[in-house]
């Protein structure tokens, strides 16, 4: 029935009306032989749902036509012209433009106006070089719109907030083909920037914590800039429905005298629109190799009035099972650092081993670009691991935890183009039963390159590598070892079934991980659905080093239904070799949400 569906998307329907409903163009242009410029008359002109149904229609459809001609050869500079309407002979008459290209405009002088009194002599001169238009070259209507948006910008990001521009005075010059914009503007008072207001005071946000993350101090000049900042950080947090923060409307008394040697100083106002202070979140996932997942979430936010979101978690699964609590505090010692405090008890019955117990951990995540971030961390886990070689042990874990993630992608759930990197290095100290130093390093790289302008066609690719460094098999536990093969590694394959084995045909693990993936990625334009090729491929190995003597490597197909924030996922992946003497099923079947990576 999806199948179905999905083919429907594509394939357009056959209408009875035939070519007669076609749309065609409302005139035909004549006379341009440059082909982008009657490219662009074409677009201005556009098109009829169909034809014209008498000779007098087609002459109103060309006349309509003319006047969009005009429109947009003005504003591509061309004011010496001449156009003349026609319609075509037959049966089914089309109407004609005829146009008759003269000289192109150029600029001539070019000049600023100051409306009242002048910003500083510093500004003056930063906002004629931002017009960036030179005497000479061809005048465009667009090119005087966007150079009058330079100079408001200029005056702006230079503190004078309230700047403001008439239509530009422009002459055209038919003698000597040129045209001569004058920019009327008004700078008004230099702003400095007071202390923050706030619209609702009722919010259940701390003013206190909202003034730390101001990014300027009371009395600097206006930057808009450090506005847009505070108003990104106050929505990183995730606790707000919305946020707008801005200066407070400047005073009437102001308006009419601004003084050329007194700054204005306004405070700004904070906006909030808070979400509810709770929310109840459900999610589940299938795959033949892993069995069922369902998780139910409780989220407080704003609990300790500081945009915090503590969050209760309960999972039930096939293979991992737990229940906890997480507290995250968002710009917790300064702007773009959040603190996160986590505690677990779990329970993982795995192929290759179970185990069961408690863990506590804390990270601090800082944030150095819009979507790079660095982590520090570190966890403590008392534990019962019950495994093919060691039998039972009881062991504490403590683990120190160093992560980068960089994340060039354009969409973090349905990535169409870009790039994404991960790097995690962990020191860990195993104490009890069992006693081993080690440190497992992994490294991830993701990227998407189109192959079409609108990016419905896609290829992904993933390379994912792990080593364990000073750690022994059985030394270090079943559960920090790598393994591979499931949804999330190697599709294709039962979970944890890549890799070396027992003698019973329990996986072992390895000390060195290499997982590889490569997938087409096809959506059907405007339709929400879409479809995908891929190959997987990975091993693992028992030595710190990674062995290539044997990959495992799976080829399958998968569709997906493309909702607003990501796509509900279902593949259907085959292996290619046998990972293990154990009956392996002929195929595997994954249902999820989000791209594989």
């Amino acid at each position: 029935m999806a199948v179905a569906v999905a083919l429907l998307a594509v394939v357009p329907a056959a209408t009875p009306s035939g070519a007669a409903d076609r749309p065609e163009k409302k005139a035909l242009v004549q006379g341009i032989d440059n082909r982008p410029l009657r490219e662009e008359l074409e677009r201005a002109i556009g098109e009829s749902l169909s034809p014209a149904h008498s000779r007098i229609e087609a002459r109103r459809r060309a006349r309509d036509a003319q006047e969009a001609a005009e429109l947009l050869l003005r504003s591509e500079g061309f004011y010496d012209y001449a156009i003349e309407t026609d319609i075509t002979d037959g049966d089914h008459p089309q109407g004609i433009v005829r146009i008759t290209l003269g000289p192109r405009t150029h600029f001539g002088p070019i000049r600023i106006q100051w409306q009242k009194v002048p910003p500083d002599p510093d500004t003056v001169q930063a906002a004629s070089a931002a017009i960036d238009l030179r005497t000479g070259a061809s005048a465009r209507a667009e090119d005087v719109v966007e150079a009058q948006a330079r100079i408001l910008s200029t005056l702006q990001a230079r503190g004078y907030a309230d700047a403001r521009a008439s239509a530009p005075d422009v002459v055209v010059d038919h003698a000597d083909t040129s045209m001569s914009p004058t920019f009327l503007v008004e700078a008004d008072q230099r702003v400095r920037v007071g202390g923050l207001t706030f619209s609702n005071p009722k919010q259940r946000t701390d003013p206190a914590f909202i003034r730390r993350l101001a990014p300027w101090k009371p009395g600097e000049v206006y930057q808009p800039n450090a506005i847009a900042e505070l108003e990104h950080r106050l929505l990183d947090t995730g606790v707000y429905d919305s946020v707008t923060v801005a200066l407070v409307s400047r005073p009437d008394s102001a308006a009419d005298a601004p003084s050329p040697d007194t700054d204005a100083l306004r405070p700004v106002v904070v906006n909030l629109s808070e979400r509810s202070k709770h929310a109840l979140d459900f999610t589940a996932g299938y795959s033949t190799s892993e069995g069922t997942d369902f998780d139910v979430r409780w989220s407080d936010f704003n609990r300790f009035r500081r945009a915090d979101t503590l969050v209760y978690e309960a999972r039930l699964a096939t293979i991992d099972s737990r229940a906890g609590v997480e507290w995250s505090a968002p710009h917790f010692l300064t702007p773009g650092e959040t603190l996160k405090l986590t505690g677990n008890l779990f329970r993982t019955v795995a192929p290759a081993y179970t185990e069961q117990g408690a863990v506590v951990s804390t990270d601090l995540t800082r944030r150095f670009r819009t979507t790079s971030f660095v982590t520090e961390g570190a966890s403590v886990t008392s534990s019962q691991v019950i495994d093919k070689e060691t039998g039972r042990i009881r062991i504490v874990t403590v683990r120190l935890v160093g992560a980068l993630a960089l994340d060039h992608s354009d969409n973090p759930l349905d990535p169409r183009q870009g790039w994404k990197l991960e790097a995690h290095v962990t020191p860990t100290d195993i104490q009890g039963d069992e006693q081993q130093v080690y440190l497992k390093s992994q490294l991830q790289v993701t990227g998407y390159v189109p192959l079409d302008r609108r990016r419905d066609w896609v290829v992904a690719g993933r390379l994912h590598v792990g080593s364990i460094i000073g750690g022994t098999i059985p030394g270090v536990p079943a559960p920090d070892r790598f393994f591979a093969g499931g949804g999330g590694s190697v599709r294709g394959y039962s979970y944890q079934d890549i890799g070396p084995h027992y003698a019973d045909n329990t996986p072992i693990g390895g000390l060195s991980l290499t997982e590889t993936s490569v997938e087409l990625r096809r959506r059907f334009g405007s339709s929400p659905w879409g479809a995908v090729l891929f190959f997987d491929a990975g091993s693992v190995a028992e030595t710190v080093n990674p062995d290539f003597r044997h990959v495992d490597t799976a080829l399958g197909i998968g569709l997906r239904y493309h909702l607003n924030f990501a796509p509900i996922r279902a593949d259907l992946a085959f292996p290619l070799q046998k990972a293990s003497n154990s009956g392996q099923q002929p195929f595997q079947i994954y249902l999820s949400i989000g791209q594989s990576f």
